[in-house]
């Protein structure tokens, strides 16, 4: 027993160094791919297309023309200088246009509904469907940006925010259509249905920079990237406090750089998804290749992987960031049995939380959701050199399926000061730790006398 254990921590020893060299260069090789958007030198203001930063006339026809404009002339930068523009209705981009907010500018979003139809494809946790546009959208398109020192306000906190309480009959009818499969152009929401659309998405889009704006007071998510690829999101920040205000979400997502984040909102700062159920095993594309780095925490939780993940993610580095503020998860995986997919690949160095609920929590049984047809696997995860003030409820949780037990993970200088339940592993196996202390360390222990 005890020659079976030494082999198997050798063995994790080296697994431990080939990461290392492995991450590094994994790191570099995704650096290599993302190129941020060139545009043309070409730049308008919108205040030539009839925009005016009131705060009272509606904007939306000017960002319209302002848009077709630029797509004729192939591109270039769209100006906003400050104000506060009221836009009753959504933007939708157009390739190698760079949305430039300076400082003290602001896009308000109107509140009417009506004002974001007709219907456009899009992805409700995570079904894809018919439904409002999101309030900034861009589907197909390439070199796209949006930058500066600006504000985008989705003025969620009114109308949209009582679409909260209505909404569990058409969430329940959106994840019957997938996992029916029915054809997605059946699945038709807009009109008499309660689906929020999110404040930012890109879809199936590529060569995308989102840098130092702020998001505030979505209705939904605030930045989902879907189905997109060679994105850079570097500086934003956030004030968004509404109901499922995601920071970022990436879904089928590839090629990516999370950096200089400043995280203020009232749910996941990063959630890295998938695809649900039959929607994401048979659209088979995984979220992959993503560096999160240097980015300050502060909402529900900081790092999270799933719910909806049945696409698969993996190849995440995660490198240098700290919490701000109180957080109720850290680092939360999170999937059930009717998922499928897998987390895999996935390393996180260098984490500064202050006060939690759960420190790491990482479960195959979400929610206690699942027939058991489709467990998910989640294995080859290495976390170290993560300190951790308070955990009130878990320091440490990973909790496999019977099944599919989460295995290769690898813990290392891990210190969590205060945790209410220290370690709880339950179908797991090859999990080590190496200098994981939680709660006071233990000293040498005095001899008799």
């Amino acid at each position: 027993m005890k020659k079976s254990l030494f082999l198997l921590l050798l063995t994790f020893q080296w697994i431990n160094a080939q990461i290392s060299l492995d991450k590094d260069s994994a790191i570099s090789a995704i650096e290599k791919k993302i190129n941020k958007p060139v545009f043309p030198d070409y730049s308008i203001d919108i205040i030539s297309f009839g925009a005016k930063g009131d705060s009272l006339n509606d904007c939306k026809f000017a960002f319209d023309k302002a848009m077709k404009h630029l797509s004729i002339k192939k591109g270039g930068t769209l100006n906003v200088p400050p104000g506060i523009y009221l836009v009753n209705g959504s933007i939708h981009f157009e390739s190698n246009v760079n949305l430039r907010l300076e400082k003290g500018a602001r896009i308000k979003f109107g509140n009417d509904p009506q004002d974001y139809l007709p219907m456009v494809l899009t992805s409700w946790e995570g079904t894809m469907l018919y439904n409002y546009s999101p309030f900034i959208y861009a589907y197909q398109k390439e070199n796209i940006a949006i930058t500066g020192d600006g504000i985008i306000d989705g003025e969620g906190h009114t109308i949209w925010a009582t679409w909260k309480s209505k909404e569990k009959q058409d969430k329940l009818l959106s994840r019957e259509m997938n996992h029916s499969s029915l054809p997605i152009k059946k699945r038709r929401f807009g009109n008499g249905h309660y689906l929020r659309p999110q404040l930012l998405q890109f879809l199936e889009s590529s060569n995308i920079l989102i840098a130092g704006v702020q998001f505030q007071d979505s209705p939904f998510w605030c930045v989902h990237l879907l189905k997109s690829k060679n994105i850079t999101i570097d500086g934003i920040s956030y004030n968004a406090h509404n109901k499922n205000n995601d920071g970022i979400d990436l879904e089928y997502a590839r090629d990516v750089l999370i950096q200089n984040v400043y995280f203020n909102n009232a749910d996941d700062n990063i959630a890295i998804k998938a695809g649900r159920d039959d929607d994401g095993r048979s659209t088979n594309t995984p979220t992959e290749n993503i560096i999160i780095r240097n980015n300050k925490f502060k909402g529900l939780h900081a790092l999270v992987i799933g719910s909806e993940m049945s696409g698969g993610v993996s190849n995440v580095f995660i490198e240098d960031n700290v919490a701000i503020g109180y957080l109720t998860r850290g680092i939360y995986f999170k999937t059930n049995s009717d998922r499928g997919g897998y987390i895999k690949n996935i390393y996180i160095n260098n984490l500064l939380l202050l006060d939690v609920k759960d420190c790491i929590f990482m479960t195959a049984n979400y929610h206690g959701e699942g027939t058991g047809e489709y467990p998910s696997k989640i294995s080859n995860v290495t976390i170290s050199n993560l300190l951790c003030n308070t955990a009130s409820d878990n320091g440490i949780v990973i909790e496999g399926y019977p099944s599919k037990k989460i295995d290769n993970i690898f813990l290392k200088n891990i210190r969590i000061k205060y945790s209410k339940n220290g370690l709880t592993f339950k179908n797991t196996k090859n999990v080590v730790l190496e200098d994981v202390i939680i709660g006071d360390e233990a000293g040498t222990p005095s001899s008799v006398k």
